[in-house]
């Protein structure tokens, strides 16, 4: 197969290990298949957008069924007090409230899920886009094989080829530090691709030095050590 029509497979994460590493040789040299690549991404975050929400499970529709069927049986007014049939109906009550409680905190968690995969569908599509501009200076990275590319507007992302993934306690950290300030946090990453595109979250103004640290989970306020690879704007 032409290594050109492989752009849609390697969009949707379907080839493997051989085509992937061809593929991704060939990406460097070919603005093309970037181009194609990036109308891809975009393609694939306004997806995300449609995703509709999964049903829930079965067995908790049945619950809640269940809860529902017996609190109508025990609400029946009754001519006479009688003490256990009230509490009979309050049980059920609560049991059904606590399903419908479980039901909201599902879906909440659900919505959280999707916004959160959307966010990172929309910043993926936005990298390959710099990636792929013929226009974004790029400046080959010293300590790693792999890219800074920055567009007119001062947007830029990070390209690393084969980094190992972060250890399980620890991530990796981009920073972007302009001529004469302070590093500026850019961004969490956790690497373990062949390619890990890392959308910057600052702009890098011209003449600024992108770097990447190893840093505890959750990222820190400033870097804690040496940079172990670095870009020089």
């Amino acid at each position: 197969m032409d290594v050109h029509e492989l752009t849609a497979a390697y969009a949707l994460d379907a080839l493997d290990a051989r085509e992937r590493d061809a593929y991704e040789a060939h990406l460097g040299r070919c603005a093309e298949c970037r181009q194609e690549l990036a109308r891809l991404g975009e393609t694939a975050a306004a997806l995300a957008w449609g995703v509709e929400s999964p049903a829930p499970p079965a067995a908790l529709r049945t619950r809640i069924l269940e809860a529902a069927a017996a609190e109508r049986e025990n609400v029946v007014p009754l001519p006479v007090r009688r003490p256990w049939a009230f509490r009979a109906a309050t049980a059920a009550a609560a049991v059904a409230a606590c399903a419908a409680i479980g039901l909201a905190v599902w879906a909440a968690s659900l919505s959280h899920s999707l916004d959160n995969e959307r966010s990172a569908r929309a910043a993926e599509a936005r990298a390959m886009q710099i990636y792929a501009d013929p226009a974004a200076k790029r400046v080959s990275l010293h300590g790693r094989n792999g890219t800074v590319a920055v567009d007119r507007t001062g947007h830029g992302v990070l390209v690393v080829r084969r980094l190992p993934a972060a250890p399980s306690d620890r991530t990796y950290e981009a920073w972007v530090i302009p001529p004469g300030a302070k590093p500026i946090r850019a961004g969490l990453f956790e690497g373990g691709d062949a390619l890990t595109l890392v959308p910057l979250d600052r702009p890098v103004p011209p003449g600024s030095v992108v770097a990447a640290t190893v840093e505890r989970s959750g990222g820190v306020d400033a870097p804690s050590q040496s940079p172990f690879l670095t870009a020089q704007t």
